[in-house]
């Protein structure tokens, strides 16, 4: 698909992406039904006669459903309307049992707001309340899609979603993906989706043209149907900015469709001609009355709102870290937790957090663990940081003893007293181990004392052999120079 010359093709060009992302919404419950959401259960276990589409079976809302879809338009600075309304929007697949999906479409729970990646604001056009379809699994290695027959799990059909719609303001594969991630944070923070691609919790899709650099007018977009990774967002995109730039720079037209992005081969691939709002035949769902929510409502969820990934940031940067340290800690939400905890303990922030990004993530790395799953308490880890801090334990002591709490547990106080490995300040202590140092390496005493300064790094690390780590080491600099050049 690239060619040589694609690098200086594209300055010609200007990439315009607008993505709709569906969150799947936290309910142990369907959004007009009573059946369970839980992910991973045998086919077919988790329907109802509602979810069958059976004749003379009725929707019920799920208010939980509202509650989440009010408070994520809250988090993405929308606007909340006093009145919204559900919308049947016909298409026939074999996993829509109904023929039909009960979606939102002209008024919709979330309107006109934004999110702001890196300095620049993307605007959100609305964010819907809907119902998911089901799953057809294809079998067998022959046919078509390399499949000669697939089968219908109604599992996920009705499970509650929020379409979350962009304005088309991204232009480039990088900004995608930021908007994507802090999207995904931002649901995480506020619980109401757990942002598991993987499986399938988090759906995206990216609609992509490209314009003459220069021209106001949108080129004709492609849709790229469900992509679920970061990775695979970004790759997709890059091939169908080149893709398209091909097509028009050979004198073509980009047809508006649906593609789906192959992994595997790097490639989207033609899935349909893309339809337009007319061809779904909206109109009200005669089977729920119109959703007015007041202002009460509103505020009574605003007052739940948890601290958002971006104020979050913010209080991080104010103690000291730096911009990449707090966007990595916001990342890990159960760590920023913990992180939150011990600081509220009285732990210097910028020592948990070198000790939470070095010691502890290489440990939960190597283990293949979360932090919830260790032994590791906030407590524990304050009463640590503290002990390093004041100075009562080496920084060194302190990175060992914390992998010991991570595995067994107790107190880090308690371990110092035990293992005796409180710092070394009393000045005889050092002095002698200090003089078995010197007594013990006379050669590089020599050197040393022949200019030869860098050898001072060497005799710090004996003395802190000597003492197993514990010499307090402004004190051993101190008494080591004395020592060295008498």
């Amino acid at each position: 698909m690239a060619t040589a010359s694609m690098e200086e093709l594209r300055k010609k060009y200007e990439v315009v992406i607008g993505l709709e992302v569906h969150a799947q919404l936290k309910t142990k419950s369907k959004i007009f039904a009573c059946d369970s959401t839980e992910f991973g259960n045998e086919q077919n276990t988790q329907i109802s006669p509602i979810t069958l589409g059976m004749p003379g079976v009725l929707p019920v809302l799920n208010k939980e459903c509202v509650n989440m879809g009010i408070l994520t338009g809250l988090a993405l600075n929308c606007t909340i309307p006093e009145f919204c309304k559900f919308d049947r929007k016909q298409y026939f697949y074999p996993d829509l049992p109904k023929g039909y999906q009960i979606s939102q479409y002209d008024q919709p729970i979330c309107i006109n707001g934004h999110i702001d990646i890196g300095g620049k604001r993307i605007g959100i056009t609305r964010a819907h309340l809907e119902e998911d379809a089901g799953k057809l699994v294809h079998m067998g290695s022959s046919g078509i899609a390399g499949s000669s027959y697939s089968l219908v799990d109604l599992n996920r059909a009705g499970t509650p979603l929020l379409e979350i719609v962009s304005e088309p303001d991204m232009r480039s594969s990088d900004e995608a993906r930021a908007y994507m991630e802090e999207l995904r944070t931002t649901l995480r923070y506020i619980g109401v989706c757990d942002g598991n691609l993987e499986e399938g919790s988090m759906r995206c899709d990216a609609n992509i043209s490209v314009r003459p650099v220069g021209q106001k007018e949108f080129g004709t977009r492609a849709e790229i149907k469900n992509v679920n990774s970061f990775k695979a967002l970004q790759r997709a995109i890059e091939y169908e900015i080149d893709r398209q730039i091909d097509i028009v720079e050979a004198g073509e037209e980009v047809i508006q469709e649906t593609r789906l992005w192959d992994d595997n081969s790097g490639v989207t691939k033609s899935m349909r001609g893309k339809e337009d709002a007319h061809d779904y035949r909206y109109f009200p769902e005669p089977d729920l009355m119109p959703l007015q929510i007041s202002r009460e409502w509103v505020n009574e969820i605003a007052s739940k709102m948890p601290e958002l990934p971006a104020k979050r940031r913010e209080r991080y940067v104010s103690y000291g870290l730096t911009p990449y340290d707090a966007n990595v800690l916001v990342e890990q939400q159960d760590i920023a937790y913990f992180y939150d905890k011990a600081v509220n303990l009285n732990a210097d922030p910028k020592t948990a957090n070198n000790f939470l990004m070095k010691e502890i993530a290489a440990f939960l790395k190597e283990e293949k663990v979360t932090l919830e799953e260790t032994k590791l308490t906030a407590e524990s880890f304050a009463e640590l940081i503290n002990l390093v801090t004041s100075g009562i334990i080496s920084n060194n002591i302190g990175k060992q003893l914390v992998i010991t709490l991570l595995k067994e547990g107790g107190s880090a106080k308690e371990l110092v007293e035990k293992q005796g490995l409180g710092v070394i300040s009393d000045e005889s202590s050092l002095r002698n181990a200090i003089e078995n140092v010197i007594n013990a390496n006379p050669s590089q005493v020599e050197l040393y004392r022949g200019g030869k300064d860098k050898l001072f790094g060497f005799f710090v690390g004996q003395v802190m052999k000597e003492t197993k780590g514990r010499a307090n080491p402004q004190l051993l600099n101190k008494l080591l120079k004395e020592a060295l050049n008498s």
